[in-house]
Parts: C-alpha cells; sequence; structure tokens
C-alpha cells in the first residue's frame, strides 16, 4: 500500500490523538473510517467487492446500488 503523508494543523492532531485513545484505535484505523465514510457519503465504493457488484449491476442495467449474487453450486465428486 503506498504512503501518503498528511499535514494536519496543530488544533486538531490533539484532538485526533485523543479520540484514538479514547476508542482505543490508531491513526490509520481513524483515518480508514474517516475516507470510507467520505466515499460513501459520495456514493463510490469502499471496497473491491462493493466496486463489482456495482460495475456488474451497471453492465446489467439494474440500478447502481447492487447485483444480484447468484451463489456457485459446489462440485461434489462422484464416490466410486
Amino acid at each position: 500500500m503506498p504512503g501518503k503523508r498528511v499535514d494536519i494543523d496543530e488544533e486538531t492532531w490533539p484532538v485526533l490523538k485523543l479520540l484514538g485513545q479514547d476508542r482505543m484505535m490508531t491513526f490509520q484505523e481513524l483515518a480508514d473510517e474517516a475516507f470510507a465514510d467520505l466515499l460513501k457519503k459520495h456514493g463510490r465504493p469502499v471496497t473491491l467487492k462493493a466496486a463489482l457488484r456495482k460495475s456488474a449491476a451497471s453492465t446489467n442495467g439494474k440500478s447502481a446500488k447492487s447485483a444480484n449474487v447468484v451463489p456457485l453450486r459446489s462440485r461434489r465428486k462422484k464416490r466410486c
């Protein structure tokens, strides 16, 4: 995963640090949650699975929220 540098102002950093301590989360976990919420707010898929479902739904002419999931049949070996 690529690393990125984020500048946080001096007033916000202690508040984020305290929030992380209160919730027993690292800064990375707080950032992951914040970016996931931002993507959901703007209707963007957060995970690869969600992106594939959205893509499949758009190609099938269905709503862009999700596609129908068809479970695969398990292959059972015949006993001799």
